[in-house]
């Protein structure tokens, strides 16, 4: 064939299509949100506070948290509806330095070791239906490391959730939403059975008499446990590392503001799903933890034989969602919570994975990360962006540190966090006149009171919980030098 007679190429695709629409946008949304932890995460701050009431006072600070930092990001998504989200409101609010740090200590930690977290998780709850698919079938030991079958069944997940993004915005859409509907859908009935049918009068008897009284609960070495009283500054104290779960179950919230890019009217859009997205989420933890109070006592003991002796605070392997399930259902729950949070957490990893990879592609095109992370493939999604997170993600669930990490990172998060809200303050000084369709409800009150909260939770954590907050803020330190080489080599070669 002559070069005049061979067809032409394929032109090469620039710029994302744009198909998100609100119901997918608000999808991405809840879905990245809802995991495996309002299943479990119950259980220590229940250990840590010691009531119901303020188990629940814990889970309504987090949703207010949560919420006024959505509402507020709204009014940086509709300034600027770019691919990339967070990391371009702190490059634009402060300077690339700080965009770069965000953008660093998510693929280093934040992104990739949420997936891999949440990829274990599901293989964990699939060895419910397949035992061999478990922790406990270690396989084979690389370089001294036991790989167990859960893991490789987590790599498989990510693998596989990756190809299937690498296809295109529509067919990563098309598994959010299914996913996310059948999950929401699940949750909603287990909660209704727990309000409506299945509610206890010894659950609630016992709970009544406890409402407001604080405790620090602990297992004891030889049985038993240790109990200390909570008042004044002590218990404020621990409502603030109590919510390190809670917030951490209301997180990644964000992800829709990544895929700005691929949004249909994303200056509408992503303010509206950031606002419904996360409003719905936070009312269904609260009643799924009004479930489990109405189901089971908040108090136990270790030791205990059944669901109900063992309470909230010491559910088997801290699984509360699985307990309440138990009382409801008997010996099936297993296998009924087993299907339910693997759905979950496939369809949560799906919005990670989906999301994530539009930062480092935007990062990419600051000349910030490899190069070929800023480039479309013929479906118009950051082909390559995706590949490198899967293979991190994976060697994080190789190397089974993935929980550490994102122990150390929270103190990291919300600083990130509230230096976010912040740029709000700095944006409407510096970029008066800039397009704001939507404006930060209850400007300047309400975004300043986020940034007092969580400012608070991490000057507590870094008081209280030291060896996990300092380790987060070296991850993110050694970005600095990591900026400067990645500058360095960008201009030799642009030489």
């Amino acid at each position: 064939m002559t070069d005049s007679a061979r067809p032409p190429a394929a032109e090469p695709v620039t710029v994302f299509r744009r198909e998100l629409r609100l119901l997918d946008a608000t999808m991405l949304v809840v879905g990245s949100m809802i995991g495996s932890g309002i299943f479990i995460v119950s259980a220590d701050i229940a250990r840590t506070v010691g009531s119901p009431g303020y188990l629940l006072i814990v889970w309504l600070i987090t949703g207010l948290v949560t919420v006024t930092a959505a509402l507020s990001y709204g009014e940086l998504a509709g300034m600027m509806p770019h691919a990339g989200g967070q990391y371009v409101y702190l490059r634009e609010a402060y300077n690339p330095l700080v965009g770069f740090l965000y953008g660093w200590t998510l693929f280093l930690v934040i992104q990739t070791g949420t997936i891999a977290a949440v990829a274990v998780a599901f293989a964990k709850f699939t060895a419910v239906l397949v035992p061999s698919a478990g922790e406990d079938n270690v396989l084979v030991s690389i370089a001294g490391l036991p790989v167990s079958a859960a893991q490789l069944v987590g790599i498989a997940s990510i693998l596989l959730l990756t190809a299937l993004n690498m296809r295109g915005i529509g067919v990563g859409r098309m598994v959010q939403n299914i996913f996310t509907s059948a999950k929401t859908a699940a949750l909603l009935g287990l909660i209704l059975l727990g309000l409506v049918i299945a509610w206890n009068p010894a659950a609630i008897s016992a709970n009544a008499e406890v409402f407001w009284e604080t405790i620090r609960v602990r297992a004891a070495e030889g049985g038993g446990v240790s109990i200390e009283s909570l008042s004044g500054l002590a218990l404020v104290a621990a409502i603030g590392v109590a919510m390190v779960g809670s917030l951490f179950s209301s997180d990644a919230w964000n992800n829709i503001t990544f895929t700005a890019g691929e949004v249909v009217n994303p200056r509408r859009t992503i303010p509206l799903s950031l606002a419904l997205g996360t409003g719905l989420v936070i009312l269904l933890y609260l009643l799924a933890n009004i479930s489990y109070i109405l189901i089971l006592p908040l108090r136990g003991t270790p030791e205990a034989a059944d669901v109900l002796g063992r309470g909230i605070q010491f559910a088997a392997q801290d699984r509360v969602g699985t307990a309440a399930a138990t009382q409801m259902f008997g010996a099936p729950a297993a296998v009924i919570m087993g299907i339910l949070i693997m759905i979950s957490t496939f369809g949560c990893n799906n919005g990670l994975i989906l999301s994530g990879a539009r930062v480092y592609y935007a990062m990419a095109r600051d000349g910030l990360f490899f190069a070929g992370t800023g480039v479309l493939n013929r479906k118009g999604v950051p082909a390559i962006a995706l590949g490198v997170q899967a293979v991190w993600a994976s060697v994080l669930c190789l190397t089974g540190t993935y929980g550490d990490l994102l122990d150390y990172v929270i103190f990291a998060v919300l600083i990130f966090y509230i230096l976010t809200v912040g740029g709000i303050f700095i944006l409407r000084r510096t970029q008066p006149d800039a397009e704001r369709p939507y404006r930060a409800v209850g400007y300047p009150l309400l975004p300043a009171l986020y940034v007092f909260a969580a400012a608070a939770i991490a000057v507590d954590l870094l008081i209280l919980k030291p060896r996990y907050t300092w380790p987060g803020v070296v991850i993110v330190l050694l970005g600095i030098p990591a900026y400067y080489l990645w500058r360095f080599f960008a201009a030799s070669k642009s030489r």
